[in-house]
Order: structure tokens, then C-alpha cells, then sequence
């Protein structure tokens, strides 16, 4: 039998333990790589040439980077530094759930420092002229005008970037962390079945998945509800196309 439920019923509390850690590693990555690419992102729309360099080479960088060779350059090469062991640094660098949440942190940002960029340098210039006839200053104009409505165009793209971050913290069970993946792994070498704590770890990040996939598409429908609004049926769409040929053949027959 390739899937034992008899298993998968028994190992269930423990790959949901296992489910609670992956959430509770991917929330904290979301938040602090969302914050931290923000301001990166501006820099790399910068008219100064240092600070616009600066913040390409951070993208170029850990966009770059394999998030697991990351990880292991954070959990394990650091604790080789001296200078990193004596400081106080080494209270949160040598414990594996940090590093795993700064390496994250660290590619995410990457990732949506672009998406970001994107989306502000696609801002109708027209709403631009419009904030600074109305006399807005140029922080105003950003945190009222360009942010909020480049946050709406990102929503999209920023929707996969998370699906493959929620994944992707798979690998932080390579760093001791005991996630999902490194659960199925436990009750992988206790029963030796290659199968059902596999598929059951899989079914669970299904549902994990889509759950973050419809809360995105809920919240695009709340954000972008005029894009939403336009859309009409196929019927709807060819009614007046329907109407105007009725009326052609109707004038056409009178003499």
C-alpha cells in the first residue's frame, strides 16, 4: 500500500506541530522582508548613483543566492567568526529558528524589492502631475499616491512570490528546525514508509498553500474592485452588439 491512513491518522499531531512552525517561520519572513524591501526599493529608483548601486548590489546578491546555501552560511559558517561569537549578535545567531527567519528575510526582500519597483514605476505619470498640482509634497506624494496604488499593481505578482516563499521554508528542516518537512522526515525514519508521511506532509501544505491563494484573491477583489466591477458576462458583453444587428435588420425590412 502506497499510503497508509492508519499512519498519516497517528503522525497527524505531530505534522501539525510541524505546520505550526512552518507558519510561524513564514509569517515573520513576510513581514520583516516586506519592510525591509520597501526602502531598498526606493533606493533602487534613486537619482543618486551610490545609493541606487547600493541597492542593486543587494538584489543582485541574495536574489542570487540559493536560500539553503544562505542558511547554512548563517547557522554555520558564522559561528566559525570569532568576532561574531564574542559579540552579542551570536545571543540570536546561535540558535537555528533566527537564522532560518533571517536568511528568508534576506531572499524574500530581494525578490520584492523588484516587484515593488515595478509596480511604482508603473504608476500613471498623469496621477503623478495630479498630486503635485494639488500642491503635495514629495513624501506626501509617495506614501498617499505612488505607494498605495503600486501596492495594488504588485498584490499579483507579490501573491507568487509568497506561495514560493511558504515552500521554500522546507529547507530551514536542513538547519534543525523542526517544520513540517523535518516532521515527515521523523516519521519517515521511525517507520521507514517513503510514501505516506510524504503525501500527508504534501496534502497539508496543499491546504496551507491555498489558503494563503484565497486570501489573496480576496484581498485583490477588496483592492482592485474596479477591475472586478468592469468585467461582465459573456452575455452582458454581447447584448448591445445584439441589439445594434436587431436594429440594422429591422431598418434594413422597412421599406
Amino acid at each position: 500500500m502506497i499510503f497508509d491512513p492508519a499512519l498519516a491518522w497517528a503522525s497527524l499531531p505531530q505534522l501539525l506541530r510541524g505546520a505550526a512552525m512552518t507558519a510561524a517561520v513564514t509569517v515573520p519572513i513576510l513581514v520583516l522582508g516586506g519592510l525591509l524591501a520597501i526602502p531598498i526599493a526606493l533606493a533602487r529608483l534613486s537619482a543618486k548613483r551610490p545609493i541606487r548601486a547600493l541597492a542593486t548590489a543587494y538584489v543582485v546578491i541574495f536574489r542570487g543566492t540559493p536560500s539553503l546555501i544562505l542558511l547554512y552560511l548563517i547557522y554555520s559558517g558564522l559561528g566559525h567568526i570569532e568576532a561574531v561569537v564574542a559579540s552579542p549578535l551570536w545571543i540570536v545567531l546561535s540558535k537555528a529558528y533566527p537564522c532560518a527567519v533571517i536568511g528568508f528575510v534576506l531572499v524574500h526582500s530581494a525578490y520584492v524589492v523588484e516587484i515593488l519597483r515595478g509596480s511604482l514605476e508603473a504608476v500613471p505619470r498623469g496621477l503623478i502631475e495630479a498630486g503635485q498640482g494639488l500642491g503635495l509634497s514629495p513624501r506626501a506624494l509617495l506614501w498617499q499616491v505612488r505607494l498605495p496604488i503600486a501596492l495594488r499593481y504588485a498584490l499579483r505578482s507579490y501573491q507568487n512570490e509568497v506561495l514560493i516563499i511558504i515552500k521554500s521554508t522546507a529547507a530551514v528542516s536542513a538547519i534543525t528546525v523542526v517544520d513540517l518537512m523535518a516532521v515527515a522526515n521523523e516519521v519517515f525514519y521511525l517507520t521507514y514508509d517513503p510514501f505516506t508521511p510524504f503525501i500527508a506532509a504534501g496534502i497539508l501544505y496543499w491546504v496551507i498553500i491555498n489558503l494563503a491563494r484565497t486570501g489573496f484573491d480576496l484581498a485583490d477583489r477588496r483592492f482592485n474592485a474596479h477591475l472586478f466591477a468592469t468585467a461582465k458576462p459573456a452575455q452582458v458583453r454581447r447584448a448591445p452588439r445584439i441589439a445594434a444587428l436587431t436594429a440594422y435588420r429591422t431598418s434594413k425590412a422597412i421599406p
